[in-house]
């Protein structure tokens, strides 16, 4: 049985409660772990939950399960350019190294970078 909360994020779109929606419907999260994508289709309902900590509503759309269309494989050439740019995400742009882990965006640059930047300033 459908749920209609009064401030539903689509009313067009059945909302049902967190757990209680009819089988059939799956998240994206859900088809991807069955190796499934939407395809395409329209949301099917939207499951609605509360968040107590934020406030108001969680919102997760459902596709129909029997729509769903299988995952594209990679290609070659999507896995150079994933490589590629994982390489770009490793390398520190003021040394030039590749450090083997992905530099955090808050600083932009390596660890061993950051403690040479410290011991300059200090």
């Amino acid at each position: 049985m459908p749920h209609e909360p009064s401030d539903s994020t689509n009313p067009l779109v059945s909302a049902y409660p967190y757990r209680l929606a009819p089988k059939g419907l799956a998240t994206r999260r859900q088809l991807r772990a069955r190796g499934l994508r939407p395809g395409g289709q329209p949301i099917a309902a939207q499951l609605m939950r509360v968040n107590r900590r934020a406030g108001g509503h969680q919102v997760a759309y459902l596709y129909r399960i029997d729509l769903a269309k299988p995952v594209r494989p990679m290609t070659s050439r999507k896995w150079g350019a994933l490589a590629l740019a994982m390489l770009a995400r490793r390398t520190c742009p003021r040394c030039q190294l590749d450090v083997g882990y992905c530099i955090p965006r808050s600083y932009g640059i390596c660890g061993l970078c950051i403690a040479v930047e410290e011991q300059r300033t200090a």
